[in-house]
């Protein structure tokens, strides 16, 4: 049998995946998970010799035609989900909702803070903290890699490896943010779909909460910024998006 997932929106996190989510999952033309974030070609639990698609497949509408998908916005960063994703389904469609990394790193610290995950300050985990990273199976850690996350392009390129550009559509969070119906459309003309009407009502992009003048320094961001420099000039090369 075909598969029956047939698009992803594949990253990133802290992007807006879960505003896309919601705003797919309310239109009648997307059969759309039943859970935000299956985690399922990221799950080191699988026998990936014998993955079991039943049960991942279990978790959508049972629909014949049209775009069928979900978000998990680890799976362009895990590297071992891009190959299981090609082997499960070759013609997937992935979507890709890149934002400033800069920002995007601030976000996840600070959604990490407020778990109660992360002690340390973000100037600590931006520099000395990625041996943290570096140190996990495979250097990549789930929960420290707010500088590792941000590489877009390096993950794009592996992402390309085994998709060809047609399969990919790259967009950026504050496009969502500011016209959610113009970003809507792209994805459904992405996915063979006629355009639609905007979404009745916006979704509000809020963050935890955090102590007061706790705020992103600007020596910080002047440091990431200079960081993912090359890798956002390749990323202009490949998607013609730049955050520099």
């Amino acid at each position: 049998m075909s598969p029956r997932v047939n698009f992803l929106v594949a990253g990133v996190q802290k992007g807006g995946t879960t505003a896309l989510h919601l705003y797919l999952a309310e239109d009648p033309a997307f059969a759309m998970c039943r859970v935000k974030e299956a985690h399922f070609f990221d799950d080191e639990r699988q026998d990936w010799r014998a993955p079991d698609y039943a049960a991942y497949e279990a978790l959508f509408p049972r629909r014949p035609d049209g775009p069928c998908g979900e978000a998990t916005p680890i799976y362009l960063y895990w590297r071992p989900a891009l190959e299981r994703i090609a082997a499960y389904n070759p013609a997937m469609r992935l979507v890709l909702l890149l934002r400033d990394p800069v920002q995007r790193a601030w976000s996840h610290w600070r959604m990490e803070v407020a778990r109660g995950a992360e002690t340390r300050p973000f100037a600590w985990c931006i520099r000395e903290g990625r041996a943290r990273v570096a140190a996990a199976p495979e250097g990549q850690h789930r929960v420290f890699s707010y500088v590792e996350r941000g590489f877009y392009a390096a993950q794009l390129e592996r992402l390309l490896e085994l998709f060809p550009p047609r399969q990919v559509l790259v967009l950026r969070s504050d496009a969502l943010k500011a016209d959610p119906g113009a970003a809507l459309n792209r994805v459904r003309r992405f996915l063979d779909l006629p355009e639609g009407p905007a979404p009745s009502h916006r979704l509000a992009h809020v963050g935890p909460a955090m102590p007061l003048g706790l705020e992103l320094r600007a020596e910080d961001a002047d440091e990431l910024r200079a960081l993912y420099a090359p890798d956002d000039a390749r990323l202009a090369a490949l998607a013609g998006i730049s955050f520099g």
